[in-house]
């Protein structure tokens, strides 16, 4: 199985898992919600230029643009992920260190992956559900305060999650199109609502130096983050890009003990391992079975592989990879794969 799609979902999940301490670091000074808005702002104005730069170079379209139809699915992710989800953290992370608020993030991952199987019947099997329960045992471990109450930190953080989950599951819709412009529209509007909610509510901006580091961390670990994780998502489905970016957790509470010196307890290793195995687990599955695609039109970049045998009309741009409209016939075959953009099929009980 191709391993573009793991590498793109990893190189995400360090992005955003070494984003936590550094926002951990800057709350210190900067009320939650106007962290949230300077995130997501730093986020859409650096893909902003980016984007604007790629226009003025005039370098040739690889990307599909987003369409009409797309309008209200990325209002949705935007209300899930970009509103809900970073208000959410950041009043959690105000409320828990920093190093059990990265791991508690696995529950991203978790959220994600019950989402696509409940909701958009995505193949889950055996060993991806095991991993799941070892994430999940984890992230309860780090919760639990004893005498059977619960930090309320890490509840925030876990609604946090189920609203990333929701928005993951909804960005699978959109992951055809350019990664870049769904990141900055969303880091831009996202941004500009928390920045305005943050104000009505008596927040002040802070001194320029925290509001440019806030806006790198924001570019780097939201921005840059999400436009690969939408990549993956184009290659390995919602609930295999969540399982991969469950390393987030690790890079953020690694990054939390060496560099806010908050302590290696036995707890956090111990939740540290089970999510290590949890992940594993993810990383070693292989699905393999002989499968029929059925007829289907859309528009996305692509090579001319096995799944792209069609003719092309005059206005086709030359040179691959490429995006224009195209035809798929239906074929039957057996390889393995993942619930890319090609294989959204449905499974029998053999598989």
């Amino acid at each position: 199985m191709s391993r573009t799609g793991i590498s793109l979902a990893l190189l995400s999940a360090i992005l955003f898992g070494a984003s936590t301490p550094f926002a951990k670091l800057l709350l210190g000074t900067v009320d939650p919600w106007m962290m949230a808005g300077l995130l997501y702002l730093g986020a859409g104005i650096g893909l902003a230029s980016i984007h604007l730069s790629r226009a003025v170079l005039r370098l040739p379209e690889v990307e599909a643009p987003l369409r009409r139809s797309d309008i209200p699915w990325l209002g949705l992710v935007i209300l899930a992920g970009g509103i809900g989800g970073p208000l959410l953290l950041m009043f959690g992370l105000a409320r828990t260190d920093a190093a059990n608020a990265s791991l508690l993030l696995n529950l991203e991952g978790l959220a994600t992956m019950t989402i696509a199987w409940l909701a958009f019947h995505e193949n889950v099997d055996r060993r991806l559900l095991i991993g799941a329960v070892a994430i999940l045992a984890g992230a309860a471990l780090l919760s639990w305060q004893g005498r059977a109450s619960f930090d309320w930190g890490a509840l925030l953080i876990a609604g946090a999650c189920l609203c990333w989950g929701i928005d993951n599951n909804l960005t699978r819709k959109l992951s055809s199109a350019d990664p870049v412009q769904i990141a900055m529209l969303k880091g831009l509007v996202a941004g500009a609502v928390n920045l305005i909610l943050a104000f009505t509510s008596g927040g002040k901006l802070p001194a320029a130096d925290i509001v440019l580091a806030a806006g790198i961390v924001g570019f780097l670990g939201y921005g840059v983050s999400l436009t690969l994780f939408v990549l993956g998502l184009r290659h390995l489905g919602a609930a295999r890009t969540g399982a991969y970016f469950s390393l987030a957790p690790f890079v953020g509470a690694v990054l939390a003990v060496t560099m806010l010196g908050e302590p290696l307890s036995a707890k956090l290793l111990i939740a540290g391992c089970l999510m290590a195995l949890g992940l594993w687990l993810h990383l070693s599955e292989r699905h393999d079975h002989e499968h029929t695609h059925e007829a289907m039109d859309h528009e996305h970049r692509h090579r001319h592989d096995e799944h792209h045998h069609h003719e092309h009309g005059s206005d086709v741009p030359p040179g691959e990879p490429h995006t224009h409209w195209h035809r798929h016939t239906p074929l039957v075959h057996r390889h393995p794969h993942y619930p890319d953009l090609h294989h959204r099929h449905g499974h029998g009980h053999g598989h």
